[in-house]
């Protein structure tokens, strides 16, 4: 009895209702056509802003999605180096994060490009620089080569009492099963095109060909899918900030899909429907960005350090909890003194002001 889609006769030959699925890609489409046509009506400067905003998130939550909690700064700041965008406060980023943003970039900006073994091996070794996922040494830049006496799972609990929720193919068949994989996702098709990137994703971490990286690489996979069907570089919306806020639905869909039919109609009603949510939740982006840029033009002669710049911009880009002189002073790395005059001279310019509350709990907005 097979427990795995991929132990199926028929895998990887995925069937599902297209009847069920056809009012719901027309409804995307149509919400899809809305935010792009938004977009571009920006300036060039606002589009920038935008697709800026919507890489960070994508890489800060698909990151988020396994756990992991990156620096937004640090990865604001690299991606708007690559793309070659002048923001204020830039700020180093470590090999770690550059290595998670060069993987999306990668796969976004480049969409037009073929995928191979080798761009893959490539965006693996970039999300693990050390070579190793934590504390364990992983295999980077090559397929998995773990033995049948330790197979590839996805489990969850304590030791001892361990869940498995999924069991990868083993490791010698991942030559044939990503060739496979590679082909179909090149070869030019008359699949919807939203189709197929939900079609990547599910394939690509059901192979789960990579020692780790396999679910952000699969939403990696399918952002390069969803750039091929706006037929655009620029990101305005994010498929992965809308998957964390449904992570546990994710992966109980996932785990579902993985131990069900060929049938995966389930699978693709699901993607669609966390898209269209996606899609919506782009407004809040937009009105983020048009706030930010009417605020630069109303202080755009206001004399402001460099401290003062990088914290205003990261609570004009959504500061996550209460910013007090504490915080101020660990993010621009200076003394609480030097935290405080920045903050007064910003009251003094009306530009912060305290929040309701006072002393040790002091906290500050924009005005």
């Amino acid at each position: 009895m097979a427990t795995y889609i991929h132990q199926l006769p028929h895998w990887p030959k995925f069937t599902w209702n297209q009847e069920q699925l056809t009012a719901l890609l027309v409804d995307i489409r149509t919400r899809q056509g809305r935010v792009l046509g938004r977009m571009e009506a920006l300036g060039f400067k606002l589009q920038a802003e935008a697709n800026l905003q919507t890489l960070t998130l994508d890489v800060l939550k698909s990151s988020e999605i396994e756990g992991e909690v990156l620096d937004s700064g640090e990865v604001r700041s690299s991606i708007a180096r690559r793309l070659g965008i002048e923001i204020a406060g830039m700020v180093p980023a470590d090999r770690h994060t550059e290595g998670v943003v060069e993987m999306m970039l990668n796969a976004t900006q480049e969409y037009q490009q073929r995928l191979s073994a080798e761009r893959l091996y490539a965006w693996q070794a970039a999300l693990f620089p050390a070579g190793t996922s934590g504390m364990h040494r992983i295999v980077t830049g090559a397929w998995r080569n773990n033995k049948k006496d330790d197979p590839m799972q996805v489990v969850s609990g304590p030791i001892g009492r361990e869940r498995v929720h999924y069991q990868a193919p083993d490791a010698e068949l991942l030559p044939d099963e990503m060739n496979h994989f590679i082909n179909w996702f090149n070869e030019d098709s008359t699949m919807d095109s939203i189709i197929k990137a939900a079609i990547a994703h599910l394939w690509f971490v059901t192979i789960h060909p990579f020692d780790d990286g396999n679910g952000r690489i699969a939403r990696a996979i399918a952002d390069m899918q969803l750039s091929r069907a706006d037929a655009s570089a620029q990101r305005f919306y994010s498929m992965s900030t809308q998957i964390r806020k449904e992570r546990t639905t994710y992966y109980d869909i996932l785990e579902s899909t993985q131990k069900g039919s060929m049938d995966i109609t389930a699978w693709l009603n699901w993607f669609l429907q966390c898209l269209g949510r996606a899609l919506d939740a782009t407004g809040e982006t937009l009105e983020r960005v048009l706030a930010k840029a009417r605020f630069w033009e109303q202080h755009a002669s206001t004399i402001l350090n460099k401290r003062q710049q990088l914290m205003l911009n990261k609570l004009l880009d959504g500061f996550e909890g209460k910013l007090n002189t504490s915080k101020w002073a660990k993010i621009t790395k200076t003394s609480q003194d030097t935290a405080l005059r920045d903050i007064q001279e910003l009251m003094n310019k009306k530009i912060l002001a305290k929040e309701v509350g006072g002393g040790r709990s002091t906290s500050y907005v924009i005005t």
